[in-house]
């Protein structure tokens, strides 16, 4: 739901420390790996109960995650290789931070983090199945277009989601009660890609039949 208003404010930010990167050689791929390690860290970090350190390293996995895609785009590097590799660590980060409050609490997160865990099952899914689809339609991405691949809108999106991980640093006695509640905004974010996406190709599969037959 943010995303489109905050990634314009950051983009001119990173654009002086991209250029330094570029210089010194490192590429794009390799700031998407070593984010992903660093955000796996906060893992053990929270199933220690070590919220400080752990809110370090899904800070510095998010700061490296917008680094990425930017150096890709100044050094003339953005690949579907770079986006693939980019998108399935972003969502195995994604997954691995509610793991780690199950893993601190049991008793207490497991139902909430489990519930959580399968509605990002569902965003995800929706998100990429329409990304697919999109590609084989050409379909344009106008508030996105720096993407490698179709970025499908939501309610909850990266911003959000991050939002919450500091949240759950911040307030981990909270965890259950804000993961139930965030996993009500993913629910009503499937629903509306769900509908909104099959409404879509329904469309484009209308329209290609109507111009076939013209």
């Amino acid at each position: 739901m943010l995303d489109k208003y905050i990634t314009p404010v950051i983009k001119p930010l990173l654009t002086p420390v991209v250029a330094l990167m570029h210089k010194r050689g490192i590429t794009p791929d390799q700031l998407t790996v070593a984010g992903f390690l660093i955000g796996l860290l906060a893992v053990p970090f929270i199933a220690f109960e070590m919220w400080y350190a752990a809110l370090t390293a899904i800070a510095l996995n998010r700061i490296l995650d917008g680094l990425d895609g930017a150096l890709a785009r100044h050094a003339n590097l953005s690949s579907s290789a770079g986006g693939f590799l980019d998108i399935t660590l972003d969502f195995l980060f994604y997954a691995a931070i509610p793991l780690g409050f199950i893993l601190a609490n049991p008793e207490q997160n497991a139902i909430a983090g489990s519930i959580l865990l399968a509605t990002f099952i569902g965003t995800g899914s929706s998100f990429l199945a329409f990304a697919i689809a999109a590609e084989k339609f050409k379909l344009e991405k106008p508030q996105f277009k720096y993407k490698s691949f179709y970025y499908l809108n939501g309610l909850t999106e990266g911003t959000e989601t991050i939002a919450l991980f500091i949240a759950f640093c911040i307030w981990p006695q909270h965890f259950a009660i804000m993961a139930s509640i965030f996993a009500t905004a993913c629910a009503i974010t499937i629903f509306t890609r769900i509908h909104g996406g099959y409404n879509t190709l329904k469309r484009q599969e209308a329209d290609e039949v109507t111009q076939a037959n013209e």
